[in-house]
């Protein structure tokens, strides 16, 4: 990255009127979150019970084998000492100052909101909602991560309760993806960070994006590099920072 690109970058973005940010877990990585396809990620990552992410975070396994689905997920999916990173703080601000529309996210863990962004649209949930499967009750975070039910189960009706999140064989909610796509055809600067962009239906979702700028942050290549402006491989939270820097 030449110092003249850095200027032309933060130039376009202080004239956008509409920024939106489409993520993934790149973005969480320096908040101590474990993505899923780089060296230390969860598919990179010995074996739990002898299955990987894909099956261990199914509804198949949420439902045939609660237990097992339970022990991954509260020692691989939770992280309730993240906090916002410089990425989530950038954002924020630049929603604050009406420049940024709306953050787009894979992410799960919630910490776009903690850092302030109100403008949130959580393509696959979040760990922060949870209900329970018979009843429909609203369930506490700490309800599912009690260490003492191997299976969280609901204190109003005893039903099993779960995550709303959208785990591997359930649809995306159309509701925030009808969402994305009016963010997206309205955006007139994207940037894209944290994300590998080969998960469907999510990463078709750039495609609703026709506006000039686009600048992609990804530590490896993406499918996407040749239609972006700008392709970035460094930490997204120490960039958006020097972007955001007067």
């Amino acid at each position: 990255m030449m110092k003249e690109d850095l200027t032309v970058i933060k130039q376009k973005i202080k004239e956008a009127k509409a920024i939106v940010y489409f993520g993934g877990a790149g973005t969480s990585t320096e908040s101590n979150i474990p993505d899923f396809r780089t060296e230390s990620g969860l598919y990179n990552q010995p074996a739990f019970a002898g299955r990987d992410p894909q099956v261990l975070l199914s509804t198949r396994t949420l439902y045939q084998e609660p237990e097992v689905f339970y022990a991954y997920y509260r020692s691989h999916r939770l992280f309730p000492d993240a906090k916002p990173n410089k990425a989530h703080q950038v954002l924020a601000r630049w929603e604050k100052e009406g420049k940024l529309k709306a953050v787009i996210t894979q992410n799960i863990d919630g910490l776009h909101q903690m850092a302030g962004s109100q403008k949130v649209l959580e393509l696959h949930g979040s760990v922060h909602r949870n209900y329970c499967t018979e009843c429909q009750r609203e369930a506490t975070l700490e309800e599912i991560a009690d260490p003492g039910r191997q299976v969280p189960v609901c204190r109003q009706c005893g039903g099993m309760l779960r995550p709303d999140v959208v785990f591997f064989g359930e649809p995306l909610d159309q509701q925030v993806l009808h969402q994305a796509v009016e963010a997206l055809k309205m955006a007139d600067f994207l940037i894209v960070g944290g994300t590998s962009l080969v998960v469907y239906p999510a990463a078709g979702l750039i495609d609703y994006f026709s506006g000039k700028n686009m600048l992609l942050i990804n530590r490896d290549a993406t499918p996407f590099d040749q239609r972006a402006t700008w392709v970035i491989h460094q930490s997204i939270g120490e960039f958006l920072w020097q972007l955001a820097e007067e």
